[in-house]
């Protein structure tokens, strides 16, 4: 019973995993059955039984995701081309369906994004996710690892974590204007604060990225730090980085304590090595670092 319960769960997880890595093709009910190896009558039903949500549905919110990120960190591509990757024949009906569901246009979204109803509008693709994306970790997914010294520039979040999103946006923008490009230059979050603290005035988060040349402000918040080197605790996280708690208490509530280890005085920190919508979702790679003494 449980290896029939686990292997349904692996085709519909491999359904998951289709999707996001094929965005731009066919995505309809029988090429996605197939890919399940579902009757097609049957598989809408299941879909959504198992993720609360329907197949098309989930489908066009992933598009969306995809798209949403692009306007917001993405100058390059226009508005048209996005629409026409998000699946939409035309840039007024892409129009139509993000006003609707994040109450801005497109192009206001770019200039200002309002992360609230955004994030409200992914509660259905984020919950779909969690009934299979349960990350079980065990001490075999735990090394230790000497680390070097890296210096790094810093931006700062203080306050509300719902404005995040701006200050990310902020980072990716003055990371582009230095030259200091996610392939050459390492990617790093410091949490300096709970996740949720008691108010949300307390939340406090380093955006870093490693770099020894000189730092060039360019009119934004920018300092010179280092994350320090010694021994970590390393665990590395593929697929759904967008929450790394569950990793993170993994390491402190379950594999610290066994370890017999101490942690060392410089927060939890993690280095992003492969980030969506560059790599599909479910192959987007991070690695948290726990300092130990």
């Amino acid at each position: 019973m449980k290896a029939a319960l686990e292997n349904y769960h692996a085709r519909m997880q491999r359904v998951l995993d289709h999707i996001d890595q094929h965005l731009d093709g066919d995505l309809g009910l029988e090429a996605l059955s197939g890919v399940a190896a579902f009757s097609k009558c049957h598989f809408h039903r299941q879909f959504t039984s198992t993720f609360g949500v329907s197949v098309h549905r989930y489908v066009q919110l992933a598009r969306m995701k995809r798209a949403s990120y692009r306007l917001a960190y993405r100058d390059a591509q226009s508005v048209t081309d996005i629409a026409m990757d998000a699946g939409y024949e035309a840039p007024d009906a892409f129009a139509r369906a993000f006003r609707q569901r994040f109450g801005q246009s497109p192009s206001s979204f770019r200039k200002s994004p309002d992360w609230e109803p955004w994030l409200a509008a992914f509660g259905p693709l984020d919950n779909a996710r969690s009934k299979l994306m349960q990350n079980i970790f065990t001490d075999n997914d735990v090394t230790i690892r000497d680390v070097s010294p890296t210096p790094v520039a810093i931006m700062e979040h203080r306050g509300n974590p719902m404005t995040l999103g701006d200050t990310i946006q902020r980072f990716i923008a003055w990371r582009k204007a230095a030259g200091l490009h996610p392939r050459t230059s390492p990617t790093f979050t410091v949490w300096r604060s709970e996740r949720r603290p008691a108010s949300p005035a307390d939340y406090s988060m380093d955006l870093c990225v490693g770099t020894d040349q000189p730092i060039r402000a360019n009119g934004e918040q920018i300092k010179a730090g280092e994350i320090p080197g010694g021994r970590c605790a390393v665990l590395r996280v593929v697929g759904n980085t967008d929450n790394l708690e569950p990793a993170a208490l993994y390491l402190y509530r379950d594999w610290l304590p066994a370890s017999g280890e101490e942690a060392r005085d410089f927060p939890l920190y993690c280095q992003r090595l492969a980030f969506f919508p560059e790599v599909p979702e479910h192959e987007a790679v991070a690695e948290l670092f726990l300092p130990l003494k």
